[in-house]
């Protein structure tokens, strides 16, 4: 495909290199020459500098003959007009970032009235994650496909853990859950599991289930289940507004410490019960004074990434809560990786997903489409949603005949509303969505999966 991508801020690079790597033509565009060049140059890709929401740059980077549009530069009006502009002059399809609350209940009508292919809200789609992980708190990271009725969750095993020593497959068979473990984490190593492979300390756990038969496993192997009941964050941005909604609207408790002034009060005449504290959350003194020991859980989401490392691993050290820290650059994801922390939130790679997704499946003509796209583990397993439209090579056979590539994991099947943890006798049948587990990052229709 022939993709434009504007905008060369942290969720356009992470764009460009992730739809680079899936084989399209990419031409990025931003103002500045310096950064366009450093992107053109590093990925290989056409660069053309200048104001992306006129005709005239649009047209320099080739509009007409372009499939899709993709307009993600830090203002939400911009990123509208370049869309605006694109649909009037070509038939490509446009993307169109945003993310401020004041447009929240207008997206549909903008959606129409703009002819939008897609909105994307990093921050929305960002609060909607930690949202998730605070009714879950045992989990690192929680995935959703066939519209939250099956559920990948990652967690890690801590010291002492009862299943640390035993094989996949003694796991599954004593504990009788219908839940499937797909990948397996061990320091830089990454697997696919399968029914040999033995857990060990510290390992990370990606497991496929319903949210009840989710819900049972971990209250068999003694992890905490429940809901957190109160929520401290730190930062009063965007994500925190989106993030303070959710967890109102599921009667969790929430304090927000904001230095600003401003938005203080503003935040404080939104909301009547949400404690504003107007102060600096790097201040550990004012940290313990709110209370931050006996926190259920603590997120951090101020504008600076390492502000936000030292406040966890702070909230880790003196308290017992969750804890979920946001982080914004991701050219560092290895080295974080390797700190103490909890639950890490890259609201760039939340949003570069489902832009590939979208870009997967508008390529694919193929009897399936791509339904949902998360990378379980960055760069060397993801996994994918796909919908069963027409009978294919892959219908109608039991799944133990099938010769599939090496590293593919068939882990769910949705059918009538239920949830199918297959094996080997089960078929795939037209109507069923599929969620499949891969090492190749390529797969765009089911039939990938094959050899």
């Amino acid at each position: 495909m022939n993709i434009i991508i504007v905008g060369c801020g942290k969720v356009g690079q992470t764009l460009a290199a992730q739809l680079n790597e899936e084989g399209n033509n990419i031409t990025v565009v931003d103002t500045d020459a310096a950064r366009v060049n450093r992107l053109a140059t590093q990925l290989d890709v056409m660069g053309v500098t200048g104001n992306g929401a006129t005709h005239a740059v649009q047209s320099e980077a080739g509009v007409k003959n372009a499939d899709l549009l993709i307009a993600v530069t830090g203002s939400d009006e911009l990123n509208m007009l370049c869309c605006l502009i694109a649909h009037k002059e070509s038939r490509c399809k446009t993307i169109a970032r945003i993310k401020k609350p004041e447009y929240g209940d207008d997206i549909r009508f903008l959606q129409e009235e703009l002819g939008l292919a897609m909105v994307v809200n990093p921050e929305l789609a960002a609060a909607a994650e930690i949202a998730r992980i605070l009714r879950f708190p045992s989990a690192i990271k929680i995935d959703t496909f066939a519209k939250g009725r099956v559920e990948l969750l990652k967690f890690r095993l801590p010291e002492g853990s009862p299943l640390i020593g035993k094989s996949v497959r003694d796991i599954v068979a004593k504990l009788g859950c219908d839940v499937l473990i797909c990948t397996v984490e061990r320091g830089e190593q990454a697997y696919i599991a399968n029914g040999d492979l033995v857990f060990a300390d510290r390992d990370v756990i990606s497991l496929i289930a319903s949210p009840r038969n989710a819900s049972e496993f971990f209250r068999r192997i003694g992890y905490k289940i429940r809901s957190v009941k109160d929520v401290m964050i730190a930062g009063g941005g965007e994500i925190a507004h989106y993030l303070t909604e959710m967890l109102r609207r599921a009667g969790i408790a929430v304090k927000i410490i904001e230095k600003n002034p401003q938005v203080c009060e503003e935040l404080s005449a939104r909301w009547q019960d949400v404690t504003v504290v107007c102060g600096d959350a790097s201040v550990q003194d004012l940290l313990l004074e709110e209370n931050i020991a006996g926190a259920g859980a603590f997120v951090a989401l101020t504008s600076i990434d390492e502000e936000n490392i030292l406040l966890s691993l702070f909230a880790k050290r003196v308290g017992h809560g969750k804890v979920i820290t946001k982080i914004n650059r991701i050219d560092f994801a290895s080295v974080i990786a390797h700190l103490d922390l909890d639950s890490t939130i890259y609201p760039k790679h939340i949003t570069a997903d489902q832009i590939e997704r979208y870009a997967r499946a508008a390529a694919n003509t193929l009897g399936s489409n791509m339904e949902t796209l998360y990378h379980v583990i960055p760069g060397k397993v993801e996994a994918a949603e796909f919908v069963v439209s027409d009978r294919s090579a892959v219908t109608d056979v039991p799944l133990s005949e099938l010769k599939c590539k090496k590293g593919i994991l068939v882990a769910a099947i949705m059918r009538n509303g239920s949830v199918i943890i297959p094996r080997g006798k089960d078929t795939v049948q037209v109507g069923d969505a599929v969620i499949i587990v891969s090492g190749d990052l390529s797969l765009h229709s089911l039939t990938d999966i094959l050899e």
